[in-house]
């Protein structure tokens, strides 16, 4: 296992669905505070928060946190990172990046931890989460990403797969994708620096574009799907979850 990973959470104002997102209020504070909170309370290395905005970075350092001012037209949150972790460590003396995602206020700082074990296997260069799913209409929902993986050990699947459809056929449990992922230093500027991969593009998910270059991701399986918020809906289920 590495010895020195950096949690890194992409922030930015300009979501469609629900404007100046990171600053929305739970409780009185910023949601992007209570995503540091989490991820602190993790405890698996520095947290900087890579904000497109400097009002995403003054409420951090309010709250006492760190983040970095990165630049507001990045196409992706492991872009934004991978500016954050340059700015943060141009020394390279964190050789794994944890992308803990800011919208994600309930995230369990266990999940966290979690997601850094199968970077202890030398042959996987990124590792993410997956929960089983149990409620029958979201077997369906094209909003719920489904990993297609095969067991590799307890609690672990390699990824063979990710899509919006029900997959894979027949009996068995299926499991949701959980956006939360752990990179190596050197996986991660791979990925970044190749172009959009033909499948990435088909079913709108990044993660294909590590699959189609034959990156390895593993990911482990957790009990709980944290809330992503990205409606005005969802933020107020994260004030009923958080209060």
């Amino acid at each position: 296992m590495s010895a020195s990973p950096i949690v890194l959470v992409p922030a930015r104002m300009s979501s469609t669905r629900l404007p100046g997102k990171p600053l929305a209020d739970i409780h009185g504070q910023p949601m992007i505070v209570h995503v540091w909170r989490r991820a602190m309370e993790a405890a698996v290395g520095p947290v900087v928060v890579a904000a497109d905005a400097p009002e995403i970075v003054a409420a951090v350092e309010k709250a006492g946190g760190t983040a970095v001012l990165t630049r507001p037209d990045h196409p992706s949150g492991s872009d934004r990172i991978f500016e954050a972790i340059r700015l943060f460590d141009p020394a390279g003396k964190h050789d794994v990046v944890v992308n803990v995602q800011g919208d994600l206020p309930t995230i369990d700082p266990e999940s966290v931890r979690a997601a850094l074990e199968p970077l202890a296997d030398p042959s996987v260069d990124i590792s993410t989460l997956a929960a089983e799913i149990r409620r029958q209409e979201e077997k369906t929902d094209s909003n719920v990403v489904k990993l297609v993986g095969t067991t590799v050990a307890p609690r672990r699947q390699r990824a063979l797969y990710f899509t919006r459809a029900t997959a894979p056929w027949g009996d068995g449990p299926l499991f949701h994708h959980i956006g939360l992922y752990a990179y190596r230093r050197a996986a991660l500027e791979r990925f970044v620096a190749l172009p959009p991969s033909p499948l990435e593009l088909r079913e709108r998910l990044e993660q294909l574009r590590a699959l189609e270059a034959g990156m390895r991701i593993d990911a482990m399986v957790v009990d709980t799907v944290p809330l992503g918020v990205d409606t005005p809906h969802d933020l107020d289920r994260a004030r009923q979850l958080l209060r």
